[in-house]
């Protein structure tokens, strides 16, 4: 009789536990697009949504009830959450780190070229010089959870660091509900545990840009192979426009106020987390092809892979800790 329970409790265990499939969510966000695949026996997209709505809450400029908004409206009550800190500490550690071509004071000078969230393009030259005194990643602390600055014109733009923030904090729900497996994508930064439904570790691919061109590109310059980490991608080849038969990139350098004109292309970058990836492909961007060689030379914990013009080809460059992604 004791046997016969036994079998009993095993078969009710078997029929009570469903199996791990590999399931599929999408939607937008941050004004972008999102892709999730990941395996677990119950559907979790609610809470997938309101890990990313909680991100919006905190640092989309375009809410304006969220903490990061109520910042750039002066609101001295408002007082930030845990996500506004870490992302705020890692955007000055970056700053420090880049001799500020990361900064997310940049909001002024973002929106003046049209690619903000207050897209006014009014640059003349007494505008600009005006708005360059209200950036600057030293003009601005965060203390016992208040944000000072040191002048009220100074505005925050996240937009730079929050889809890899938004990766992170997904991540962090589904390993939550025990996900083992996952890929993340927000509006092309990525997120990566476990492996893809073959077995294998996931594969993706970095896209050929179509430079000085409104064409996109779908040709891919390289296929990776990799897992637990966060990847992040920065290019001047989809958001720009043309005045006066000049290109005006969207990637805008916060120690000239000007968009950043030189060779580099796209920047691709490879870290424990996304968030600390898109800062840093970002600053990349900033820095241009040159100085950007000679900062992954520098990159002990970072893998990084640039993607350059010269004269008529496009040429690629990469550090060692990149090189075993690469499938060749």
């Amino acid at each position: 009789m004791q046997r016969i329970l036994y079998i009993i409790a095993a078969l009710l265990l078997v029929a009570c536990t469903r199996p791990s499939v590999y399931r599929n969510d999408s939607g937008r966000v941050f004004g972008t697009y999102y892709k999730i695949i990941y395996t677990s026996p119950e559907d979790l997209h609610e809470g997938i949504v309101a890990s990313l709505q909680s991100v919006n809450a905190s640092l989309s400029t375009f809410d304006s009830t969220s903490i990061i908004s109520r910042i750039n409206q002066n609101d001295t009550n408002v007082v930030v959450d845990s996500l506004f800190t870490v992302v705020f500490t890692t955007a000055q550690q970056v700053s420090e780190q880049t001799s500020g071509a990361f900064d997310i004071t940049v909001a002024p000078l973002v929106n003046a070229w049209g690619f903000g969230f207050d897209p006014t393009r009014t640059r003349s030259q007494a505008t600009m010089d005006s708005l360059k005194a209200c950036v600057g990643y030293q003009k601005i602390s965060l203390t016992d959870g208040k944000v000072t600055k040191q002048k009220p014109c100074v505005q925050l733009d996240a937009s730079a660091i929050a889809k890899g923030l938004g990766c992170d904090v997904v991540a962090q729900y589904l390993e939550s509900q025990g996900v083992e497996h996952y890929l993340i994508d927000i509006g092309g930064e990525l997120r990566l545990k476990g492996n893809n439904d073959k077995g294998e570790k996931w594969r993706i691919g970095i896209q050929q840009p179509a430079e000085d061109s409104l064409l996109v590109s779908n040709d891919v310059a390289a296929i990776l192979s990799l897992t637990d980490v966060g990847v992040a991608t920065s290019g001047n080849y989809r958001q720009f426009y043309y005045q006066d038969g000049k290109k005006i990139s969207h990637t805008i350098d916060p120690r000239t106020g000007t968009p950043c004109q030189h060779n580099l292309l796209s920047t691709t970058v490879v870290a424990p987390t996304t968030m600390l990836a898109d800062a840093y492909a970002t600053a990349f961007m900033v820095l241009g092809d040159r100085d950007s060689i000679e900062a992954v030379a520098k990159a002990n914990q970072l893998a990084v892979y640039l993607l350059y013009a010269e004269q008529d080809t496009i040429q690629s460059v990469y550090n060692n800790l990149f090189e075993p992604y690469l499938v060749k």
